[in-house]
């Protein structure tokens, strides 16, 4: 009996000596899946390039133009709308990347070694803030090449919200990707990325398209990020933003555990 019970401590023991420190968070894996994921052309298309494109379709046209009270032009108004679309599809598509791991075999890989589950997707969510930030970079340097500029204090905040607020749409990406089995879930992300850009303001004002697709906007999940982000343009602030930015957050987050779940049950 005392024999048995020792090995069971052995056991134990030894289970938690296997336990990486911080569950496996560490600074290699998290450089590993930055290279990962800035080697992905497509990716980087997706949340380079086609955002500055569509700067150049919708606020160039008009960019000195002063929206409604003269307070600021449509330019920077759109800049910040499409920094922050920028932002969303970049976290997105970082998210998204399990659906190609799974394929692959990695995500198997990796449930073979003692990383925890909680590690790996604060690995993912770190991942994808520093792919959401270098977009933003982007997405504002390229505002300022044609020629629109935000005061400083401006550009910092929407610059802020609009990197922390990608964390929603990271958590997005990662349901996705263990909902789909496809490896280009971003080819099917994308229009749908586009859509909520449109619902939610970001490609264009809501109130130039009417009280229906205002009364739509606030229930779309880039409606909140847009608004605070926004913010310090247009001085305006409501409490419903942040609520609606934290509910869309949770609905994801809650998901993607769910579906992690679900995938890891399959091994």
């Amino acid at each position: 009996m005392s024999t048995t019970s020792t090995d069971e401590q052995r056991a134990a023991i030894n289970l938690v000596d296997r336990r990486p420190a911080r569950g496996g968070v560490n600074g290699t894996f998290l450089w590993i899946e930055i290279k990962r994921l800035v080697r992905n052309r497509r990716s980087l298309i997706f949340t380079l390039v086609v955002p500055a494109i569509f700067f150049a379709i919708f606020g160039l046209a008009n960019k000195n133009q002063m929206m409604p009270g003269g307070q600021h032009s449509y330019g920077e108004y759109i800049l910040i709308s499409l920094t922050v679309y920028a932002a969303m599809t970049s976290a997105t598509a970082s998210g998204a990347q399990v659906a190609v791991e799974r394929a692959q075999g990695w995500s198997r890989q990796l449930r073979l070694t003692p990383l925890q589950p909680g590690a790996y997707i604060v690995i993912k969510a770190v991942a994808a803030l520093v792919m959401s930030f270098i977009s933003v970079v982007a997405q504002f340097t390229v505002g300022a090449l044609f020629g629109v500029h935000l005061d400083t204090g401006t550009l910092i905040a929407a610059g802020l919200t609009a990197w922390l607020g990608s964390l929603v749409f990271a958590a997005l990406g990662l349901m996705a990707g263990y909902l789909m089995p496809s490896q280009n879930v971003m080819q099917l992300l994308g229009p749908v990325l586009a859509i909520l850009a449109m619902l939610g303001g970001l490609f264009m004002p809501v109130q130039i398209m009417g009280d229906t697709f205002v009364e739509i906007a606030k229930w779309t999940p880039a409606y909140g990020i847009g608004q605070i982000a926004r913010s310090p343009l247009t001085q305006d602030w409501n409490w419903i933003w942040v609520l609606n930015a934290g509910i869309w957050l949770v609905v994801f987050a809650v998901g993607a555990a769910l579906a992690f779940r679900r995938d890891t049950k399959r091994v």
